[in-house]
């Protein structure tokens, strides 16, 4: 079986910057933590990532707020996810949306056959872990799928919450 940890963007914009929250900052030591103690087959790390047209795209219509610009401090990890990835070898996952369909392929891909087991950590719950954690549902449908709720923080805490209700739904373990 392979265990694969997968890190949704913990970028600064959503830690500390243009969408970050109290609950983004405090999640910071659990998932630094969760990557260093992690002894499974890989690591993936998600970013985000957004251009300068960002405003004129269907997603900054909805949400005018510019992040995770390509080249930008708030595109780049945290400072504290950076140091903890030190080291190790992990995969980038560059995704233009909330969710990454190049995680499941890829893996397919190396790994024909293989029982999987995905645990997944970071930022926003109720967007983008949630967006990844059901892609991997679809591609994986009797894989074990978990997700850290001490190392993931929404939008708001309600938001979170009914994040984690719908992944529970799906047979995603919460922990």
């Amino acid at each position: 079986m392979k265990k694969i940890l997968v890190v949704v963007d913990m970028q600064n914009d959503f830690v500390d910057g243009a969408l970050g929250t109290a609950e983004a900052v405090a999640i910071v030591p659990n998932v630094a933590r969760k990557i260093r103690e992690f002894c499974g087959d890989e690591i993936f790390v998600t970013y985000d990532t957004h251009y300068d047209n960002y405003l004129n795209t269907h997603e900054g219509h909805k949400l005018p707020v510019p992040h995770c610009i390509d080249g930008t401090y708030g595109h780049d990890l945290n400072a504290e996810i950076k140091n903890a990835l030190a080291g190790r070898e992990y995969k980038d996952v560059i995704k233009a949306g909330f969710g990454s369909f190049s995680i499941s392929k890829g893996l397919k891909d190396r790994y024909p056959g293989e029982e999987m087991e995905f645990e997944l950590v970071g930022l926003c719950t109720d967007i983008c872990v949630v967006s990844n954690a059901l892609i991997l549902r679809a591609g994986y449908p009797n894989a074990k799928i978990t997700v850290d709720a001490s190392c993931c923080a929404g939008v708001t805490p309600e938001t979170h919450n009914a994040a984690l209700t719908t992944m529970k739904c799906c047979q995603i373990d919460i922990k």
